[in-house]
């Protein structure tokens, strides 16, 4: 796919992931025109256009663009054999955690790393509650999705439609949510049995 690309293109490619992955969002065409010291946001409107026509790119209804196949570092994993796996943003309330409003974008999973019969998706850390558990800001989470989890798992939950993530305790009918950062401003959350888990942690992505 890549093979095709202009050594400005691969550029202008390079850019625009950076920025999804610190931003949460790929950059605007003024964005990348900055980026990519251009005098004018018609250099960049056309490496985006013609990104989109090489299908490396998808324009979504809101007018941002989606990232097709978005590859994960050569050192991390085997990539003889990958399957992509949606990037997901920040999820509406009310909106199902796979639509496609929700992409960012399609990232290149060496298929080692997951298990056949689940689907999974990735989503952006955001904070320090999980530092002392390996989870960094900004780092990518392979979430395995199922509703149900082991004490000591890292899930991923809603609780009142915002999604946190924590260690899963459970005993006596109880639920506690643990973090586990050197930050010591994040409390155990507290819980019955009324919210959901959306998934388990099954891998943590470095960029």
């Amino acid at each position: 796919m890549f093979n095709d690309l202009s050594n400005k293109e691969l550029t202008a490619l390079k850019m625009i992931r950076n920025y999804l992955v610190h931003n949460g969002r790929a950059p605007s065409v003024r964005e990348l025109m900055i980026a990519m010291d251009y005098k004018s946001p018609r250099s960049a409107a056309v490496i985006l256009n013609n990104l989109e026509e090489k299908e490396i790119l998808k324009k979504k209804a809101d007018g941002s663009y989606q990232i097709m196949d978005f590859e994960i570092p050569q050192d991390y994993g085997s990539r003889a054999q990958t399957v992509k796996i949606p990037l997901l943003g920040s999820v509406a309330c009310g909106i199902p955690i796979f639509a496609d409003e929700n992409i960012e974008a399609e990232v290149s999973i060496s298929i080692e790393m997951i298990k056949n019969g689940y689907r999974y998706f990735l989503l952006r850390a955001e904070g320090d509650s999980m530092d002392e558990a390996g989870i960094d800001n900004g780092d990518l989470l392979l979430v395995r999705q199922q509703q149900d989890a082991e004490n000591g798992d890292r899930i991923l939950a809603l609780i009142d439609d915002e999604a946190t993530v924590k260690e899963y305790n459970k005993n006596n009918g109880m639920v506690i949510l643990k973090p586990k950062s050197s930050n010591k401003i994040h409390q155990p959350i507290i819980l019955n049995d009324s919210f959901r888990i959306q998934g388990i942690i099954e891998n943590v992505i470095k960029l």
